[in-house]
């Protein structure tokens, strides 16, 4: 008798994981992208992004549409960081870079986090720095808010009753394109070299 449940036991469990590799396989068979992907985003790709509206560094007003025309590695942060958005900002030119040694078109865009200190001018200032390619965006407390909101991003100021006080925010790259909006996150790990195979993966599949 214990054989028996023992048999139906395994019996269970290989249809559960045979099931299961049933529906990952339907879903990488309906995602043209599969191959591309690191992982799987909670609530579907569709949860990350959208519309937003936010002030460029010549101070004139644009939007997604605008900004994200061409296949865009988008990222928040600010640019009185110290040393985390520099450094990821910086891997990110070079991973643009990379692709467009190999015929790619990708703009890196920063969007601040801190518009009270980050206006147009400071912006231009970051951004050169790291490359004129770059677009910086700016924008009212609304108006990074919603954009913050769209991208499920975490930003919170550190109250210290002076100029100088820090921003706690959350890290990730964001590979939008045109045509399918968000397609993949890129976290503080990944060099400029697999975010640049990654992207050229998903543009070849666009």
């Amino acid at each position: 008798m214990l054989k028996i449940y023992a048999a139906l036991a395994i019996t269970a469990v290989a249809g559960l994981l045979g099931g299961t590799a049933l529906m990952i396989y339907t879903q990488q068979q309906n995602d043209p992208f599969a191959q591309c992907r690191s992982a799987t985003v909670a609530g579907g790709a569709g949860a990350i992004g959208g519309p937003f509206t936010l002030v460029d560094e010549s101070g004139k007003t644009v939007t997604d549409k605008e900004v994200l025309a061409k296949p865009s590695l988008v990222y928040f942060g600010y640019s009185f960081c110290p040393d985390v958005c520099p450094l990821d900002n910086a891997r990110n030119v070079e991973a643009v870079d990379l692709l467009q040694a190999k015929g790619y078109d990708v703009t890196p865009v920063f969007i601040t986090i801190d518009p009270a200190r980050d206006t147009p001018a400071a912006l231009k200032d970051f951004t050169e720095n790291l490359s004129p390619k770059m677009i910086g965006l700016t924008g009212t407390e609304e108006q990074i808010k919603a954009a913050s909101l769209a991208y499920k991003t975490y930003y919170k100021k550190q109250e210290t009753g002076d100029q100088y006080y820090l921003m706690d925010h959350s890290t990730f790259t964001y590979l939008m394109l045109p045509k399918t909006g968000f397609a993949d996150f890129f976290g503080r790990d990944d060099t400029a070299q697999q975010m640049a195979d990654r992207t050229a993966c998903f543009i070849d599949h666009s």
